[in-house]
């Protein structure tokens, strides 16, 4: 068995309000058990679909309404990822959730952004943070999201996602905030083909133009699609683990992660949501080891090709790129 512990790794595709550890948890309402905290924060293996996985999210986010709230979620993840030995790493979330005790939007990335610079100093690992609009947002509340991105230009906001429930709600609502995200070269990803099949991530690549696409996973149910991905070098953001509790597949043994990588679609590993999933990478790493046979070529490659569509530039890309493989001699 190998020991994956050590070996420096890039995660793009992590929600921030996913992840919290029961230790930030407890800071942020100590009447919280840790029954309570399995119970509440983290996914059963009999979650339903991807409407219940996301529930999830719900109870972290009540708890992540005020600055220092926000500040501690934050940090708590740069600490998690020090333990996995990630470093670099895209944290993801949508701002307008957390405006629900008074703090505005701007008052909110703020925050994140603060903290994320924080936790960069504290732990030595480079950072940037998506914001995120969600599928049942009205066109209002997309473009006030991607508005934000253009507001902390030149910070550690480096990009533009939309989240939740692919099936449930048409892409109609964010074609705006997509064109907006263009004319200013504002970095986009996007959640497509976990919930729904092949279609919705041509149509996603279509209406939204995305560099990058959150799972896609299905798009091995066409190869007419798997063909378009490789030929415009569009990169998936697989997460294994958690399609299992999505139920995008029933076990990890089903996954097409070795199908993609196969095909030669760029991609990389993420855990999408570590509390959530209840993963971290090394454990992803493993299990894509014994179910797969996954050697270190196999991981490495993947986060040569997380570095190569990151939403940073060609310096810190030729910096990530020497650790990384200073590490994985």
């Amino acid at each position: 068995m190998i020991n994956f512990t050590a070996q420096p790794k890039i995660e793009l595709h992590l929600h921030l309000d996913c992840s919290l550890s029961y230790s930030v948890v407890q800071t942020l309402d100590p009447s919280i058990t840790e029954t309570q905290y399995k119970n509440e924060f983290v996914a059963s293996v009999n979650c339903r679909d991807l409407n219940d996985y996301i529930a999830k999210a719900g109870r972290a986010i009540d708890l992540m309404q005020s600055r220092e709230a926000l500040r501690l979620v934050t940090l708590d993840l740069f600490d998690q990822l020090k333990n996995d030995n990630v470093i670099y790493a895209e944290l993801r979330f949508a701002p307008l959730e957390h405006t629900k005790k008074g703090l505005t939007p701007q008052q909110v990335v703020e925050a994140v952004e603060k903290a994320t610079q924080e936790g960069i100093q504290r732990t030595g690992i480079e950072a940037g943070v998506i914001l995120c609009t969600l599928r049942h947002y009205s066109e209002e509340e997309s473009l006030e999201t991607v508005n934000l991105c253009s507001d902390f230009n030149n910070t550690r906001i480096v990009g533009f996602d939309i989240a939740a429930d692919e099936a449930g709600y048409p892409v109609d609502n964010h074609v705006k905030a997509f064109e907006y995200a263009r004319r200013y070269s504002i970095p986009c990803t996007a959640h497509a083909g976990e919930a729904c099949g092949a279609e919705s991530v041509w149509e996603t690549l279509q209406e939204f133009k995305p560099s990058r696409i959150g799972h896609g996973v299905r798009s091995v149910e066409d190869p007419k699609l798997m063909e378009h991905l490789k030929k415009k070098q569009i990169h998936l953001e697989v997460c294994p683990t958690s399609n299992t509790y999505t139920k995008v597949v029933s076990r990890l043994e089903d996954h097409p992660v070795d199908r993609i990588y196969n095909s030669g679609v760029s991609m990389s590993i993420n855990t999408d949501g570590r509390t959530i999933s209840n993963v971290s990478l090394r454990d992803e790493y493993e299990s894509l080891h014994e179910i797969f046979d996954w050697t270190k070529e196999h991981l490495l490659t993947c986060n040569l090709e997380a570095i190569e569509h990151a939403f940073i530039d060609e310096k810190m890309k030729e910096k990530l790129r020497f650790k990384l493989l200073d590490g994985w001699k």
